[in-house]
């Protein structure tokens, strides 16, 4: 929550893989929160990290950091006394999550692995308590912050305060409804993708490779190119999918199972602990022309009647679409980056890039005609119909046009002012200790009113 947060579990992870390339730092301890010390390491490696991703070293960056840490170690503190739990699967997740980053930049885990000589079972072990303290402070303060609401007055008060130059430019923000009919997936349509996978099953229990059948015939994008392969732990993927490969030794080959996304088999590689290699290939059932032809004709007579004024948007939402997605929301498509009901430019081209191209030209209202649509979340295909709910123009923010903004930017500022009393309520409560070195550090606190 804080703008100035310098701490990530993912910097703990780079700066500890990435020792060994720094100078050696002769350490001690630059301070200390009740039970815990912050070494002179510690922030060093922080500053370390600002220099590799560009930013700008200041002589108060020292001190700047030094606080950020003393107040997560306060959280940690305060956490610890009131007993909040993280539970090992939080712990679990977040770290998958953060190794996820890192194995990208090494283009498997495999590769990671081999580069810091340890496997991925090792370094979650190592870095455990490590993670379960930054959660513990995230939860810790977000209960601080939880119960903060804003009334229309403070947000009307905050929005007066902002100097005229300063209140920020809002670029053109767009809002888009859809109905979307996909075909339907009938029983034969889903015996003949089971039946495609059962003799691709035959035919790698027959003899041949796994890796070739999985590039030829597996219909998923992400790990058909590398002939089925991934590298994954507990947790990760869908349950029936973990089911089969937590049942297999390594070599085996799993009998055909479903999921949401289609019919897979697995075959198991390798396992260490909650990690493991494996390959897979997954058959999507899919319609048949038919079906595309009838969600065609379907779309088609839903439009027209749009058109004709003959039916009312929210009511062909609700008689035509199938889409569960947006079905019970009046076909309103909801941003997944920021979870608003609006886009901005960069948005549309990473989720959407269909979507901007055939509404480029319309105005407020308009409908685009019947489109093939392909849907990446659920990886189906349909047909659609997208209606412009609202386009607006670049602007300075306003009370009228950006509210529900100005009403976040006030509940933050508030966050804000609440964590800062937090702060000062906890620090003549809790034992802190600063080296000399920083006695002309200026804190936001008073960390030395002990």
């Amino acid at each position: 929550m804080r703008s100035t947060f310098i701490l990530s579990i993912l910097t703990v992870f780079y700066l500890a893989f990435n020792a060994s390339s720094q100078p050696e730092i002769v350490d001690k301890i630059a301070a200390q929160v009740g039970d815990n010390i912050i070494l002179l390491s510690d922030l060093q490696s922080q500053k370390v990290q600002m220099l590799q991703g560009g930013i700008e070293i200041t002589k108060e960056t020292d001190c700047q950091i030094l606080e950020e840490l003393m107040y997560q170690e306060l959280l940690i503190n305060q956490a610890k006394l009131d007993s909040i739990e993280i539970s090992d699967q939080q712990v679990d997740a977040e770290m998958e999550n953060r190794l996820r980053i890192i194995e990208e930049k090494f283009g498997s885990r495999e590769k990671m692995e081999e580069f810091y000589g340890k496997t991925a079972s090792q370094i979650k072990e190592e870095f455990r308590e490590i993670i379960k303290d930054r959660l513990l402070a995230d939860e810790m303060e977000r209960q601080i912050t939880s119960t903060i609401s804003v009334t229309p007055k403070e947000v009307q008060d905050f929005y007066a305060m902002i100097p005229a130059d300063s209140i920020p430019l809002i670029n053109s923000l767009l809002s888009f409804q859809q109905i979307v009919v996909f075909p339907q997936i009938t029983k034969e349509d889903k015996r003949m993708a089971y039946e495609k996978l059962a003799e691709i099953r035959k035919v790698v229990l027959g003899g041949k490779s796994f890796d070739t059948q999985a590039r030829i015939h597996s219909m998923d994008p992400g790990s058909a190119p590398q002939g089925g392969k991934i590298e994954a732990s507990r947790g990760m993927m869908v349950p029936q999918f973990e089911s089969a490969v937590f049942s297999l030794e390594p070599g085996e080959i799993s009998d055909i199972f479903e999921s949401e996304y289609g019919y897979h088999i697995v075959k198991l590689n390798s396992r260490k602990g909650d990690d493991y290699i494996c390959q897979h290939i997954l058959i999507i059932a899919e319609f048949s022309g038919r079906e595309l032809e009838i969600a065609s004709l379907k779309m088609d007579s839903c439009y027209q009647l749009l058109k004709r004024n003959e039916i009312t948007w929210e009511q062909a939402v609700v008689r035509f679409s199938n889409d569960e997605r947006t079905k019970q929301n009046q076909g309103i498509i909801t941003n997944p980056i920021t979870g608003e009901q609006t886009w901005d430019m960069e948005d549309l081209s990473q989720v959407d890039q269909q979507i901007f191209l055939i509404t480029d030209a319309m105005e407020k209202g308009d409908l685009s005609q019947p489109n093939l649509y392909y849907d990446i979340f659920d990886r189906k295909q349909g047909i659609r119909v997208v209606r412009l709910m609202d386009r607006t123009q670049p602007h300075r923010a306003n009370l009228t046009d950006d509210y529900a903004l100005i009403k976040r930017a006030t509940e933050n500022d508030k966050k804000q002012k609440t964590v800062n009393n937090w702060v000062k309520q906890k620090i003549g409560n809790a034992y802190i200790r600063i080296d000399e070195s920083f006695v002309n550090c200026i804190f936001r606190n008073n960390w030395s009113n002990n």
